[in-house]
């Protein structure tokens, strides 16, 4: 398993998260199914979009690599940065992204 959430530099101060935090996180999404997938198209601004509505409605998302899987690195770190989302994990196709909700009334995952 390789965790690449020390890469992400484009997160904010306020949604750093620690150790403990993220392996919470990590625990929840092992029982979740990927929600989306990177396909032909990319990271194309449509599906850029859309993994930042998923993250708006549920703030811990599985996405899966169905094509373009020797540039996963690169392309979960850029749609990390892109949708302002903590990259929790990475294991063999999938990533897992987290971002908390801005109206902590509306959180559904407490850390």
């Amino acid at each position: 398993m390789i965790r690449y959430s020390r890469y992400s530099k484009g997160v904010s101060e306020e949604s750093e998260l620690t150790q403990r935090q993220k392996k919470q996180l990590r625990g929840i999404a092992q029982r979740l199914e990927a929600m989306t997938k990177v396909g032909k198209a990319g990271l194309s601004d449509a599906f850029v979009k859309s993994v930042d509505q998923m993250l708006e409605q549920h703030e811990l998302l599985k996405v899966r690599f169905a094509e373009h899987k020797d540039e996963r690195k690169e392309l979960s770190i850029k749609l990390a940065e892109s949708t302002h989302s903590v990259l929790i994990a990475s294991i063999g196709h999938v990533i897992v992204l987290f971002r908390r909700h801005p109206d902590p009334e509306k959180r559904k995952i407490k850390i």
